[in-house]
């Protein structure tokens, strides 16, 4: 698939410095507040629950225990039950080869061993586990909720459970799978229905599910919330639920090592200190890195993101706030051109983004070239900052015209400056021991996810700040365009905009199901996926950039700072 975007060629910079310093041009504010998180307390984390010799032995114990659990269950159901805790509860990882060849063992018996009364929901969860495992299994067995059906039974209206599952699966649909389609409208019809007369576990869980499915949330974010509700059943396992909380804490701990070794790295960088209209989010950046990628052993590539993720918030301020028309084309120009000469022209604090950029390319590209090879993958970062960059000069035009694209043309364009590709080309350098040559064929491969990918964020994004952006001049999003393209009410604009995410989401899903490959790769599509669902966290309920002391302070307090209390 070829995905057009609409950016301008560029020649070297022709204004003169009369001409571009001159220039009227009322700079915009946005009103960011500074930063909530102080840098003397991200120094000050530290835990008392890194992998020491006393938790590493009560891990590797607690680890047999809960094999044996998996092996010495025989019923289907309580297999597929236990898979699915253990995954809820962050602990996958460490039972890879156990709970896929269980899966395994599950995927080979007929699915008619499920009684009648646990039909939907056992089938539910079946093809949900199952297809996410990357097995083939049909959207037929999901058919016996439907009126008609030999195995329908008046009965599962009233089984909140199984709703939850019906919905939970019919989030894995791929395009086309009619009976998914409907199971998503059954089961949301219900449990919206009943939601307001459930309580306890049952109600948070329809709630949750309503909320967000499943598939949509970055996993290691809902960790906490699930190990609570874990907590409050009577027949927990008291093995898994020390395993899951010992395993969490540990993992924390190389997180908040990262973040205080990144925060020393932006408060040397300075940046802050030259540029007042941009937004200082580096812990926000950081969560953003750690949603792509929370394994211990990715530290390098959450620490780069984090780079990354914060010079794009700048960047994207330089363009939407600061440049006149003429600084950005100067400044993309220069960008595009590796050219230092070219800045010269233009005000302090756009000279200093510059060269903060431009550092923390090379800074990137020795991470991973080091001595011998960081020169061969410098123009490879160039590379993707210029296209973003591009990207962001010609939503500036349209801004400054006054123009409003049509949704098709402002989102041939607006994938690009999602940040999708520029986060991915990066994140590509690290998922595995690879020359250049096979990074390039790896972005080449997966260009239709990146491309799915990118445009979850900027629909996600669009749907969380359309309004903000819209109230102080912005250019127009995708709600904005689609409004004024069909003459519609932005009601009816956003649920546009919400089906075409679910439409991205059913081709991922072919994506992700067809292409179980070697690790590296596996690892780089686990990672390019989660970039859309952190697109969902940040934006599910406003802006999460914007707006530090909602949701996403939240977030942060219970995915780095806070540990979970053991007894």
């Amino acid at each position: 698939m070829e995905y057009a975007t609409e950016q301008a060629q560029f020649q070297p910079c022709q204004a003169h410095l009369q001409q571009v310093v001159g220039t009227m041009h009322q700079r915009r504010s946005a009103n960011y507040k500074p930063s909530i998180w102080n840098y003397n307390f991200l120094q000050s984390l530290s835990s008392k629950h890194d992998l020491k010799e006393g938790i590493k032995e009560r891990m590797e114990g607690l680890m047999e225990e809960v094999k044996r659990m998996l092996s010495e269950v025989v019923n289907s159901l309580a297999k597929l039950e236990l898979i699915d805790i253990m995954t809820k509860l962050g602990l996958s990882n460490l039972f890879e080869n156990e709970m896929k060849e269980a899966l395994e063992t599950v995927a080979s018996i007929n699915n008619g061993v499920f009684t009648m009364e646990e039909h939907l929901y056992a089938n539910a969860l079946r093809f949900r586990l199952l297809r996410q495992h990357g097995h083939i299994i049909s959207q037929n067995e999901l058919r016996s909720f439907k009126e008609g059906s030999i195995l329908f039974n008046r009965s599962y209206c009233e089984d909140v459970e199984a709703m939850i599952e019906l919905l939970e699966a019919s989030h894995l649909a791929l395009e086309g799978e009619n009976i998914l389609h409907e199971a998503k409208t059954f089961s949301t019809g219900i449990l919206r229905k009943r939601v307001s007369s459930l309580d306890g576990r049952l109600f948070k869980r329809a709630v949750h599910a309503l909320e967000l499915p499943m598939h949509w949330r970055v996993q290691w974010f809902d960790i906490k919330w699930q190990i609570s509700l874990y907590e409050q059943r009577e027949d927990k396992q008291s093995n898994l639920l020390e395993l899951a909380k010992l395993n969490f804490n540990t993992v924390q701990a190389t997180h908040q090592r990262d973040l205080a070794e990144i925060s020393r790295w932006w408060r040397d960088l300075g940046l802050m200190e030259h540029v007042e209209f941009t937004r200082d989010r580096l812990v926000e950046s950081f969560l953003c890195a750690l949603g792509l990628s929370q394994e211990p052993r990715l530290s390098s590539l959450r620490k780069s993101l984090t780079k990354v993720v914060i010079l794009i918030l700048v960047i994207d301020d330089v363009y939407d706030l600061y440049g006149s028309l003429e600084e950005l084309e100067c400044f993309t120009s220069a960008i595009t051109r590796r050219d230092s000469e070219q800045i010269q022209q233009l005000p302090e604090c756009m000279k200093v983004c510059f060269r903060a950029l431009n550092d923390v390319i090379h800074e990137i590209a020795y991470d991973i070239g080091k001595d011998e090879d960081w020169h061969r993958v410098l123009p490879h970062l160039a590379k993707a900052w210029a296209d973003f960059c591009k990207a962001l000069l010609t939503e500036a035009k349209w801004d400054n015209m006054g123009y409003t694209p049509s949704l098709e043309e402002y989102l041939s364009n607006a994938w690009t400056s999602s940040s999708g590709p520029l986060i991915m080309s990066h994140a590509s350098f690290f998922v595995g021991h690879m020359n250049l040559e096979d990074v390039a064929d790896l972005l080449e491969r997966n260009k239709d996810l990146i491309y799915n990918v990118s445009m979850i964020i900027r629909l996600c994004n669009d749907l969380g700040t359309s309004t903000a952006e819209r109230d102080r001049g912005d250019a127009p999003s995708s709600v904005v365009c689609y409004m004024r393209e069909a003459n519609v009410p932005e009601d009816i604009a956003r649920k546009h905009i919400k089906e075409l995410i679910n439409q991205e989401w059913k081709s991922i899903n072919a994506y992700c199901f067809s292409n179980a490959e070697t690790p590296f790769v596996r690892t780089f599509i686990d990672v390019t996926v989660n970039a859309a669902r952190v697109a969902h966290m940040l934006y599910q309920f406003g802006d999460g950039f914007g707006v530090q002391d909602g949701d996403i302070r939240r977030q942060i307090l219970s995915a780095v700072i806070h540990p979970l209390a053991l007894n």
